[in-house]
């Protein structure tokens, strides 16, 4: 019977090559990709046991040559149980928490007392009572900006707490925080009747405040000398 001439057949061929030849050749192919590309040193599922033969640990399976596990290692088998090993490894690793290390408090040795100066004012137009508070703090912190706190009398624990009165608090690293009795009405928020200013160059910090009007009573007198207040504890 004459074959040539016929489909998938080459001059000098000997007929299609069968599934089984194509299944060998693209093993063969994997092989020596493999040799080029892995250090089969490393392998930890590499073993050659006492009969000269090699193993895979992992699919238990035996191999006459190294050419024969490299290929495997490629295969559908090897890959899927090594992502199943990997996932369980992953599973039971135990995370163990690291302890928090709590960061030295900053001690700063104070100075005193800040300069200030205190002015009640009264709007002519509207007739609001406002207090204007400057604070001197010639020797700041370059890194510190000075802050402000208003605060009841009941958050405070150094005076008898008078319903009458609140506080007006300054702080600025390394002075002492100061506060200031306030008579204890409605702070007016509203555009332009609440303005705070901190002046770099001559280091000076400005607060104006207005109150709402509730009912015409003069203000109480202002304190001769500010209430110096431990920072610790307080918020800003």
């Amino acid at each position: 019977m004459d074959f040539q001439n016929r489909a998938g057949v080459r001059a000098g061929g000997g007929g299609v090559a069968s599934i089984q030849d194509a299944n060998i050749e693209r093993r063969e192919r994997l092989r020596k990709l493999a040799l080029e590309t892995i250090d089969i040193t490393k392998d930890p599922y590499f073993m050659r046991n006492h009969l000269g033969t090699y193993e895979c640990r992992l699919c238990l399976t035996l191999h006459p040559n190294e050419g024969s596990y490299l290929a495997h290692t490629q295969g559908k088998k090897h890959q899927t149980n090594l992502s199943r090993r990997q996932a369980k490894e992953a599973k039971e690793t135990v995370v163990i928490p690291q302890p928090k290390i709590k960061a030295p408090k900053k001690r700063v040795l104070k100075i005193g007392r800040p300069g200030y100066k205190v002015i009640k004012q009264k709007d002519p137009e509207t007739g609001q009572k406002s207090l204007y508070f400057e604070i001197d703090y010639a020797e700041i912190d370059p890194n510190f900006t000075p802050r402000y706190r208003i605060m009841s009398a009941y958050e405070q624990k150094l005076e008898v707490p008078q319903k009458q009165y609140q506080y007006l608090l300054f702080a600025a690293e390394p002075y002492e925080t100061i506060a200031f009795k306030i008579p204890n009405m409605e702070i007016d928020k509203s555009e332009g009747k609440f303005y705070v200013h901190w002046n770099k160059e001559r280091k000076i910090y400005t607060l104006q405040l207005y109150f709402k009007e509730r009912e015409d009573k003069p203000l109480p007198a202002l304190p001769q000398k500010p209430t110096v207040f431990n920072p610790i504890g307080v918020r800003f």
